[in-house]
């Protein structure tokens, strides 16, 4: 078809109001089958695409359910707030998805909702965002960006010509100063790639998640099985991202071992918490030796 990706972007049925009780499908009632919606719906452009002899493709979605991954499912969570709250839930669902067997997923950088991207809080939290983006399994920049001052192309009241536009998303949009840190972490990204790469072949045989919960690495380790809010990237990276605005400095959890601090190339011995420096350019993330 030529075509490599579909993003097919509402994979859940639009409702009016939510009376699950009262709504039915062709397989059952909502209350029982409305999960099954969305990987029904991956499946149809999957089975279609493979009719027409493509295989190579992968669909973008923001909902899913146990199994979607069969149908070459990419997830994304959404139209979230741009906000620290909705920052800190992305990583915590980026590890339960991976959990239930769903390695490729990413989130929009920034989250998607923004109403003023000259707001300096904001700027900081995207730039956080960003460098959490880096160990995702896909790295992306979306989002709703306002101030919503652009002139519609034209004054019709229908087509998407009439639509106003929103604010530029590109990372150099921002200023100077957030373009040197997004080119610094884009560089990180791309300096990866192979690691990357191998990750998603690992997933792809075994189902291993990208993100990995930190029990998931250490399951002997009792601390790791209450560590919501750092995780490994592939077997590793471990990634402590920052969740607080004007936060310059991190605590977080080592297991034990040897690890290297990739900021300043500092190995230190795990087995313990500590206390790094998180300055706006710095997301903490340790290498295993």
């Amino acid at each position: 078809l030529g075509i490599d990706l579909f993003w097919l972007d509402n994979s859940e049925p639009d409702l009016v109001k939510y009376d699950f009780d009262n709504y039915r499908y062709y397989t059952g009632r909502a209350s029982k089958v409305s999960c099954e919606y969305p990987k029904k719906y991956v499946q149809a452009f999957s089975d279609g695409l493979t009719a027409e002899g493509d295989d190579n493709f992968v669909n973008l979605v923001r909902s899913a359910w146990v199994g979607s991954q069969k149908y070459r499912t990419l997830v994304w969570t959404g139209d979230v707030q741009s906000n620290f709250t909705a920052f800190k839930d992305q990583v915590i669902a980026g590890q339960n998805i991976g959990l239930a067997g769903i390695p490729w997923w990413t989130t929009d950088i920034g989250g998607f909702m923004t109403e003023d991207v000259n707001d300096p809080e904001f700027v900081e939290l995207l730039l956080r965002w960003y460098q959490f983006g880096v160990f995702c399994p896909i790295f992306r920049m979306h989002g709703d960006r306002g101030p919503y001052d652009i002139e519609p192309l034209d004054n019709r009241d229908f087509g998407g010509g009439y639509l106003h536009t929103g604010q530029p998303n590109e990372l150099w949009s921002y200023g100077e100063e957030a373009y040197k840190i997004m080119r610094k972490y884009l560089d990180l990204r791309l300096s990866l790639k192979d690691y990357i790469s191998g990750l998603m072949k690992e997933a792809s045989r075994t189902g291993a998640p990208l993100i990995r919960t930190m029990f998931y690495e250490f399951p002997e380790d009792e601390k790791c099985w209450n560590l919501p809010l750092q995780y490994m990237f592939g077997p590793d990276y471990l990634v402590a991202p920052i969740f607080e605005a004007g936060a310059t400095e991190r605590t977080l959890y080592l297991p034990a071992g040897k690890w290297q601090n990739i900021e300043t190339g500092e190995i230190v011995s795990g087995g313990c918490d500590i206390t790094v420096p998180a300055p706006i350019d710095v997301i903490p993330v340790f290498k295993r030796v």
